[in-house]
C-alpha cells in the first residue's frame, strides 16, 4: 500500500504534465485532465488549483513563456473547481462529458482571445468566424487528448483504490 495518497496524485500531475516536453501533436496535452483530476482528488481548493498550474508553469519554464498563459492558468483554476465533482465514485461517462465540455470552454475562450489580441485576424465578426474555424484541427486534438489523459488520471486512480493500493480516496 502507498503511504500517502498526496504524493500519488502529485506524482500522476507532474508526469501528466511532462508529457508536454515529449513530441506530440498540436494540442494533444493534459491541460484540463490534470486541471479536472488535481480537483477531484487534491484535499483542499487551494492545492487542486494550484498543483496543476505549477506542474504546467514548470513545463513552461522549458517550451517557453506565451501571451495566452495566465488566461490559460485562470481556466486551469476554473477546472480544476469544476473537477471538485469528480472522484473515484464518478463514471467514466461523467468524467469524459466533463473533459469534453472543459475542451470546448477552452477553445471557446482562447481561440476568441488570440482573434482579439494576435492580429492575425480582423477585429471584425468574420475574423472572428475565420479564427474559429482555423483552430478546428487544435479542438479535435485537444478533446482526444483531454479524453486520452482524463482517462489514464482517472483510471489509474480507481485502480489504485480498487485493488487497495490507496487507502481510501484522495478526499
Amino acid at each position: 500500500m502507498f503511504r500517502s495518497n498526496l504524493l500519488i496524485v502529485v506524482l500522476f500531475i507532474i508526469a501528466a504534465a511532462a508529457t508536454r516536453l515529449l513530441p506530440h501533436p498540436a494540442n494533444f496535452t493534459p491541460i484540463i485532465a490534470i486541471s479536472l483530476f488535481g480537483g477531484a482528488y487534491l484535499t483542499h481548493r487551494w492545492m487542486g488549483a494550484l498543483i496543476p498550474v505549477a506542474a504546467m508553469f514548470v513545463s513552461d519554464l522549458i517550451l517557453g513563456f506565451h501571451d495566452l498563459m495566465l488566461p490559460i492558468y485562470a481556466l486551469m483554476i476554473a477546472f480544476s473547481f469544476l473537477g471538485r465533482n469528480l472522484s473515484n465514485q464518478s463514471s467514466a461517462w461523467k468524467i469524459g462529458a466533463t473533459s469534453i465540455s472543459s475542451s470546448v470552454v477552452f477553445f471557446v475562450v482562447t481561440n476568441f482571445l488570440v482573434w482579439l489580441t494576435s492580429g492575425m485576424y480582423t477585429l471584425d465578426y468574420s475574423g472572428l468566424i475565420a479564427s474559429y474555424v482555423m483552430a478546428v484541427p487544435f479542438l479535435q486534438n485537444q478533446i482526444l487528448g483531454d479524453l486520452l489523459f482524463s482517462g489514464i488520471l482517472f483510471g489509474g486512480m480507481y485502480y489504485l483504490v480498487r485493488n487497495r493500493l490507496l487507502s481510501v480516496p484522495v478526499r
